[in-house]
This record gives structure tokens, sequence and C-alpha cells, in this order.
């Protein structure tokens, strides 16, 4: 039992670790044997641990993501005052912050690799959209969004929000793209319920 405690104390430090050196530097042109000398370890155990370079990769994502989702999604709370457009604009300042380009292309990188079937990045389709669009629509039950259109339009922002996050990666055209989140907004709150 403390032998698995330990193993997984090390894998968990390794990522942390392998996060913050993706953070810093980008990690995705990077051998496997280049990220564990980054890490101070040896690519065995990386290998030991996350089953291959695209198996950290995978997992460095699924991290950034778990905390990308903590800080951008509050729970939801039935009395809380909330706007929903200015959740949505601030979700898209941090989404889009020019720090974290880096890792959107390393998200949309491995996304692509996972669609064509690349052994070891396969694992991160499971809960691509559902890990987000779960929170996110009870989240907008708890505003006032009535439960039959909750999940759609939670599935159409997190669609929204990566789709236009990949336009800002292609073409840079910051004005164009804002432009097109505040169409979004738009026509989110066009469908929001209005106070009795």
């Amino acid at each position: 039992m403390a032998e698995a405690a330990g193993a997984d104390g090390a894998r968990r430090r390794l990522l942390d670790q392998a996060v913050q050196v993706a953070a810093r530097r980008g990690i995705s042109d990077l051998s496997l044997r280049q990220i564990a000398a980054e890490l101070g370890t040896s690519h065995r155990m990386l290998i030991y641990h996350f089953g291959s370079r695209e198996g950290l990769l995978v997992e460095i994502v699924r991290e950034v993501e778990a905390r990308q989702r903590e800080v951008r999604i509050p729970p939801a709370t039935p009395d809380r005052p909330g706007d929903v457009a200015a959740e949505i604009r601030a979700s898209w300042r941090a989404f889009s912050d020019p720090e974290l380009a880096g890792w959107e292309r390393l998200f949309f990188e491995l996304y692509g690799q996972a669609l064509q079937g690349r052994p070891g990045t396969t694992g991160l389709l499971d809960g691509i959209v559902d890990d987000w669009t779960g929170p996110i629509a009870a989240e907008l039950r708890a505003r006032g969004l009535p439960a039959r259109d909750a999940v759609p339009t939670a599935r159409l922002m997190v669609a929204v929000m990566r789709g236009l996050l990949l336009d800002l990666l292609a073409t840079g055209d910051r004005n164009g793209v804002d432009r097109a989140l505040e169409a979004f907004v738009a026509l989110v709150t066009s469908r929001e319920p209005r106070p009795q």
C-alpha cells in the first residue's frame, strides 16, 4: 500500500514539474529524454509513470484543463446573482491570455493526434467535452436557464471557445476574434430568462 502511495506521489510530483516546465519553455518539441533531463529524472521513470512521451503530454493537457475548470467554472448556487455575459468574457480573457498560447498549441496538437488515433494520445478524448459541459450546464441552470437548454448551450460554449482559440492561434486577429466572441455573448444572453 505504501509503495503504491509512493508511486502515486512520485507521479504527481513529476506531472507538476512537467506542467511547470511546459509553461516555462514548452515541451511539444522535446524528446522524452530531453523532457526527463528538464525534470531531473530519467526517461525510464517517465515511461514507468506515463507509458510514453505522448502519455505524458496527454496528462499535462488533462492537468492544465482540470486547473482551468477549477478556476473558470464557479460552483453553481441557485441564489448567487451573476452576469452570464461577464462570466463568458472573463473566461475568454483567461483562456486567450497570450501567456497560455503554448498550452493551447499543445492542446490542439494532441487533440488532432488523438482524433487520428495516434497511440498514446487517444485517452485525451475521454471527457474532452463532457468534463466541461457538465459543470457549465450546472452553472447555467443555477443562473436560471431551463434544463432542456443548459447542456446544448454549454456544449456550444465549449465549441465556440475552442474554435475562437484556434482562430486566434491561426490568424492572430485579436480584434476579429473578440468581435466574434461578442456576437456569441449576444446570442447566449438573448436566451437568458428575464427577471419576473
